[in-house]
């Protein structure tokens, strides 16, 4: 498989039979992307999933192990698509994944009523910051900064994209958790299970993980918090479980 510029060759996580290509100048996945994989339902037969943002395909790549429901990525950058097309076609996952070059308020329209059973979702996490304050490096600014799309861009595209009963998965930053759920439910998304991420015992939260199903009914669970790294700095037994215990 060809590499172009920085990009290099890692094993993902504990799958030694995948590969994927990353470049820290451009994309490289983060504990985010694992975290939302791994806590999100999925089919496991049947069903369609659909993940939007997919960078260079990580979050597809990871819910294949867990699922042979049909999984489609999208993704607005050029350089992280053909990553992730290069991504599936290395592995040799042609007929299960798909990758599509483009902007995922355009889904929608593209897909018509062509409804998904999971939409699952790693958005910017930022507000547009003023030009001076943007990161020097483009992909990276747009990966992080809400520049091509806004978080009510995202939940309205969700919102559209899913069936009813169907379920939106999302992972952000705490500090935007009553954004998300005014908006999960401005557009019909019901938020369900919601699970906050620590560094370690007696640090903030810093990564948030919520789902919700489309016309579902009001009952929101806060499950057990999941803390990444012990007094010591290694991984906690549960993260390192999540990382590198359920390979299938």
């Amino acid at each position: 498989m060809q590499l172009y510029d920085d990009e290099r060759l890692d094993y993902l996580l504990a799958e030694e039979k995948m590969r994927i290509i990353q470049s820290p100048q451009v994309f490289a996945f983060s504990l985010d992307a694992v975290l939302l994989a791994d806590f999100t339902y999925v089919p496991i037969k049947r069903g369609k999933i659909l993940d939007l943002c997919t960078g260079n395909g990580v979050v597809p790549l990871l819910l294949s192990r867990r699922s042979q429901a049909q999984i489609t990525g999208v993704e607005i950058q050029e350089r992280l698509y053909d990553m992730a097309v290069r991504n599936v076609k290395m592995n040799g996952l042609e007929e299960q994944l798909k990758m599509i070059h483009g902007d995922l308020k355009d889904m929608p329209a593209y897909f018509g009523n062509n409804k998904f059973d999971l939409v699952t979702c790693n958005p910017p996490y930022f507000k547009t910051p003023k030009k001076e304050e943007q990161n020097a490096n483009e992909h990276l600014t747009i990966a992080r900064h809400e520049i091509y799309c806004t978080l009510e861009d995202v939940v309205q595209s969700c919102s559209r994209l899913v069936r009813p009963g169907g379920k939106v998965a999302m992972v952000h930053r705490p500090g935007r958790l009553m954004d998300l759920l005014t908006l999960f439910r401005k557009y019909r998304i019901e938020p369900k299970r919601m699970r906050l991420v620590y560094p370690k015992a007696g640090k903030e939260a810093n990564i948030l993980l919520l789902e919700g199903i489309r016309d579902g009914k009001p009952d929101l669970k806060i499950l057990p918090p999941l803390f990444a790294y012990d007094r010591n700095g290694n991984y906690t037994e549960e993260l390192e479980g999540i990382l590198y215990g359920r390979a299938t």
